[in-house]
């Protein structure tokens, strides 16, 4: 349930409880001053009753002499003692009644009783009740849309507070509350989440830009020695060590190279240089580049039933058959970036993955698939970070690789999604956009 609705539910049920105490409190308050009165126009009654019948004999004002009807706790007063009793019984047009006794005499004479109905009262006390339930129920029907309306201001400017902070999650860092919320006046406690959104979303981007600017200072730093102990290998005499040597630098000089390219990933200093190119057969490539053994396989489209598809052949033979699926399988896009992107899929399949490795194009969309341990949650949670190196579970040493391809990804303007597949293995999908 929505929280506006929960809040108006809320102001509702507040509602009905005041209204329902209210009316009960009344209710009770009137019935009981109902009975006083009526006992005191009993008593009053009994007493001008005994006066009249003293003095001349005669029964006034609705006396009766020992009545039938009288309740048995007045059937044998005290001498000279006026006395009241509450009935509630119904009988025809008599309702609840209020009996008023007396003696008239000494001990064995007639008890003189006045019975005062309290029918009239009674009917207007419900007559009351049925009034205040009525206002209630209109007081509730105009309350409800405001407490609505209300609660709906409070949920719209939270949801909007989520947003922001959502649009922040997802590395928007230049995201902010302040217009979302139109810079309402006032400090209230959503006003206050959403300065504290605000101030994390500037610690943020500090650190991060700090980071991003650390990360290309040293990159930048360590082009120029690389490349000198590069060129310093070649001067070294032929040999085990002159080989072992040269593959290290070799390896740094990559890890170099990918800072640099992560460092403009971050500045967005990437575009696009877009052609139209057989999905296929790129993807088919930059899997031959890798120079692993990779299975590659294209799966017909709904809308390229008539072309010819290649399913688990080696990447070599895959490449070849590619070649064949024409326009119907081409997209328009960056077929460099394309290239880096599954061969950093391919690679970290291979390097924290177990084989088969599967690489399988259908219309847009490129799946990597291996069939080891698979990512784990907390990479799937928040996504590749860099430098995380380990060999002894999958993802401990995915480096670099991903998070580079996840930048090349978004400079495409395509979806890649790292996920697990259900029988085990890791799958990354890459969806081209049209």
């Amino acid at each position: 349930m929505p929280l506006r609705w929960k809040i108006a539910a809320l102001a509702a049920a507040t509602a009905c409880l005041v209204a329902l105490a209210v009316g009960l409190l009344v209710h009770v308050w009137t019935a009981m001053d109902i009975r006083s009165r009526a006992e005191m126009e009993a008593t009053n009654t009994v007493y001008s009753a005994m006066d009249v019948y003293r003095r001349t004999g005669t029964l006034a004002g609705g006396a009766e002499l020992d009545p039938a009807e009288l309740p048995t706790a007045l059937r044998h007063p005290a001498d000279g003692d006026r006395r009241v009793a509450y009935d509630g019984r119904v009988e025809g047009n008599l309702g609840p009644s209020v009996w008023g006794a007396q003696r008239v005499g000494g001990a064995g004479s007639p008890v003189l009783a006045v019975r005062i109905n309290m029918s009239p009262q009674l009917h207007d006390l419900r007559r009351l009740d049925a009034s205040m339930a009525v206002a209630s129920l209109l007081s509730l029907a105009a309350a409800l849309p405001l407490a609505v309306y209300g609660a709906g201001l409070v949920a719209r400017r939270l949801r909007r507070v989520a947003e922001t902070a959502a649009r922040i999650s997802a590395g928007d860092l230049d995201a902010r509350t302040g217009p979302a919320l139109g810079h309402a006046r006032g400090r209230d406690e959503v006003t206050a989440i959403a300065a504290t959104v605000d101030l994390m979303a500037d610690s943020l981007g500090r650190r991060l830009r700090i980071e991003r600017q650390f990360t290309a200072d040293v990159a930048h730093e360590l082009r120029t020695p690389v490349g000198g102990l590069l060129a310093a290998t070649d001067l070294l005499p032929a040999g085990e060590t002159e080989d072992l040597l040269r593959s290290r630098v070799r390896d740094l000089r990559g890890l170099v190279e990918d800072l640099l390219e992560i460092s403009r990933l971050d500045a967005g200093a990437e575009a696009p240089v877009r052609a139209r190119v057989p999905l296929a057969a790129v993807v088919a490539e930059a899997v031959a580049r890798t120079g692993l053994d990779t299975e590659v396989g294209v799966t017909e489209a709904p809308d390229a039933a008539h072309a010819p598809h290649a399913a688990h052949a080696p990447a070599v033979e895959a490449l070849e058959t590619a070649k064949t699926v024409d326009t119907v399988d081409t997209v328009e896009t960056d077929p460099r970036r394309l290239e880096r992107i599954v061969g950093n899929l391919v690679i970290n399949a291979h390097r924290h993955g177990r084989t088969p490795v599967r690489v399988t194009v259908e219309g847009r969309t490129v799946v990597v698939r291996d069939h080891g341990p698979g990512f784990p949650a907390d990479l799937l949670l928040d996504g590749p970070r860099r430098f995380r190196t380990g060999a002894t579970e999958r993802g401990a040493g995915h480096g670099l690789g991903l998070t580079i391809a996840l930048g090349q990804a978004r400079v495409l303007g395509a979806e890649l999604r790292l996920d697990n597949a259900p029988d085990g293995g890791a799958v990354a999908t890459l969806r081209l956009p049209r």
